[in-house]
Parts: C-alpha cells; structure tokens; sequence
C-alpha cells in the first residue's frame, strides 16, 4: 500500500487537503472520486514508495509543448474522420514524451472499455490538470470536442510562448549577473586579502570602509562553509514558512509589492485569468464552473484564489461576474468595466480575448524595456561596487605613500 496527497474539490465548492492509503494511484483516485470529490492534485508521497498510475510519475515528466501537440493532432485525427480510440492509441504509440505515452496507453483502454474522455483523462491530474478536464468535458456533452481540442491547444500554445518570452527575458540578465558576482567574489577573496595582510603588517588604523571591506573578505575566506550553511537552513525555513498558508499570503505580498516588477508579475497573472477564463466560457462552459476551474490553476496563489472564492460564491449568489470581480478590487477598472461591457452586449468571451491581447502587450512591452535598460544598469551597479572596493584598498595606500613621504 501506498500513501498519496491529494487536493480536492466538494460539490459545494469547499477545497480540501488529506492523504489516502491505496496500491497505486488509479485506486485513490477512484476512491476519492467515489465520494464525489472533484480531485485538483494527487501525488505520491516519496517516503510510501507509490507513484504508480499518475502518467508522469510512471513515465517521466511531460512538457507542455507535448501537451500543445498531442491537443492539435488529437482534433486533426478526429476532424478526419479517425475513431477516438484509434487516435489516442496511434498518438500515444508515436509520442515522444514518455510520460504521455504512458498517460495515453491508460486513457485509451478506458475510453475503448466506455469510460467518457474526460473521465479517462481526470484519472491523470499530474499530466491532464483541471482545466483539460474541463474543456474536454464541455466538449465531449456539446458534441465539439475537435473545436475544443484546438481550443486547448491554442491556449497551452499561448502560455507556453509566455513562458518562452520571460526566460528568454530573464536568460542574459542572469547570466552576467552571475559572471559580475563571480568576479566580484574573485576579487574579495583573493585580491584583498592580499592588501589586508600588507596593511596589517604596517599596523595601519584602516579607514571604517576599508575595514569593512576586510571583514567582508575574512567572513567569506574563513567561515564560507558556515555561510553556505546559513543560507540552506534559511531557504529551508522559508520553505516550510511559504508552504503555509499565512507563509503564502506573505511570499505573494512581497512579489506584488516590489516596485516596478510587482506590477509586471500582476500583469502575468491578470493576462493568464483572462486567457483561462475565455477559453473555458468559449468552450461552453458555465461561468460557475470555470471560476471552479480557474481556482484549481491558480492554486498556489492564495492572494488571487481568495478572490476568486469570493467571485465564485457571489456568482452563485446571482451576482454578475463583472460585479463579482470589481467587489474584490483585485482588477483594474479597465478590466471590470469591459468585462460589465461584454456581459451587456452578449459578447463576453471575445471581450476576455481583448482584454487579454492587452495585457500581452503590456507584458511584451515590459519585456523589450528590460532588457533594454537591464545591461547598462547591471554593469553600473557591478563596476559602482568594484569602483568601492578599490577606493577602499587604495584609500591606506595612498595614506602609506604620504607617510613614506614625510
């Protein structure tokens, strides 16, 4: 028997934590299912030994880019007259993602043995999260499940370019800060012991920040492990504080909070609440749903997941999702007062998809502007840096070459 955590779902709306003992993650899911339960996350716990049927854990993890395929051949082979069984066995023949083939060599002997897609697909949460299950759901009942497929992919496709842009935006800023940082420690660790022990020899009082240099160079040379050290027990710490809830809403706070990328990070994520969100109500599924749907992808964001409990429980109220939104106060006004627009005209969705294509822009914007600006201000922030240190070496020497000249 294994033991395996799991996150889920009630049919009123409440999300819940536990753990389960089963033989392999199939049962639990089963069994959790059989409560009603609407399964957000299940995943083997390592000390148990389990893993087995979850798709990723059995076959290897599965990019998005496998994912963003499998949906357009999927909707291809369907589109073409190819019976789902077939489809899902010849894709998962020829894919290249262990992972998924694994995943989809367990979805197409329950379709073929008539279990419904989505109901094949919920069995695989690591792999198909809530927000596949959704889509494929609503086009399984509405009889376009190609039309939704290509829908998937469009949406995975999206966020995975979203994804490209921000490494390729993070990728040179951090690499020459890594090389600055290196030769910055170079420096600190060999040259100024160097100068240390010459000014130590001459029994000099050092300027305070000459002396202060010192010191951060003996700290580093003598006590580096211990350094190491305190810094993996503060990351720790951290984690196991950011893994509550209260740690959650602080990390969040703090991210949302920095100037000038607090409000880029927001922007990621209104961007990605608005994709989400169009891409379920065009699918055909209803807005209480999709909230619910859109709850389980922003799960470990406690900040936006609070706001979106409370949209969801006014919405069932009768409230409409535009005035939901703005109680919250968590969007912009341009945001509700479009979405209030689109609900008016009948024409939500594509409102969503404008809105949408705004916050790309300003994301893109964001983007171009930093790495714009990221070099100059990182080789003069580096060279400030070494421009101290050597004023603070040389400051004494300079002091010793007007003794000798006395």
């Amino acid at each position: 028997m294994a033991r395996y955590s799991y996150t889920v779902q009630d049919n009123k709306g409440e999300t819940s934590s536990g753990a389960i003992e089963a033989n392999d993650e199939n049962e639990a899911i089963n069994a959790l299912q059989a409560k009603g339960y609407f399964i957000l996350s299940i995943s083997a716990d390592k000390a148990s030994g389990g893993g087995k049927g979850g798709g990723a854990q059995a076959g290897g993890k599965v990019e998005l880019r496998d994912l963003v395929f499998f949906a357009e051949q999927l909707a291809t082979l369907l589109n073409g007259g190819v019976p789902l069984v077939r489809a899902l066995s010849l894709l998962g023949e020829n894919s290249g993602s262990k992972g998924l083939q694994y995943a989809l060599g367990q979805v197409t002997k329950d379709v073929a043995s008539g279990t419904a897609l989505y109901k094949a697909l919920e069995k695989h949460p690591v792999v198909f999260d809530t927000l596949w299950v959704s889509l494929v759901q609503a086009g399984e009942m509405g009889g376009q499940l190609p039309k939704v497929l290509k829908q998937i992919g469009a949406y995975s496709a999206a966020q995975a370019e979203l994804q490209g842009k921000l490494i390729t935006a993070m990728a040179y800023p951090g690499v020459l800060m890594t090389i600055s940082l290196g030769v910055l420690f170079f420096f600190i660790v060999k040259i100024v012991p160097v100068f240390a022990d010459i000014f130590a020899s001459f029994g000099m009082k050092l300027p305070p920040l000459t002396a202060f240099i010192i010191l951060v160079s003996n700290l580093l040379v003598h006590h580096l492990f211990g350094l190491i050290v305190g810094v993996i027990v503060v990351s720790f710490a951290w984690g196991a504080y950011t893994s509550t809830e209260a740690g959650q809403e602080t990390k969040w706070k703090m991210i949302l909070g920095v100037p000038f990328f607090g409000d880029f990070v927001k922007n990621i994520l209104v961007e990605r609440m608005l994709t989400t969100l169009s891409t379920l109500i065009e699918s055909g599924v209803s807005i209480l749903n999709a909230i619910t749907v859109l709850e389980g992808v922003f799960a470990n964001n406690i900040i936006f997941k609070r706001v979106l409990v409370s949209v969801k429980n006014d919405v069932a109220g009768g409230k409409s999702i535009s005035q939901s939104f703005k109680k919250t106060g968590a969007l912009p006004n341009l945001v509700t007062e479009m979405m209030f627009m689109g609900e008016e005209s009948g024409k939500l969705p594509d409102m969503l998809v404008t809105l949408s294509s705004f916050y790309k822009e300003q994301i893109d914007q964001f983007t171009r502007r930093f790495n714009a600006i990221i070099e100059p201000l990182m080789i003069v922030g580096i060279g400030a840096i070494v421009g101290v240190i050597v004023m603070a070496v040389f400051m004494p020497i300079f002091k010793l070459s007007n003794m000798g000249g006395h």
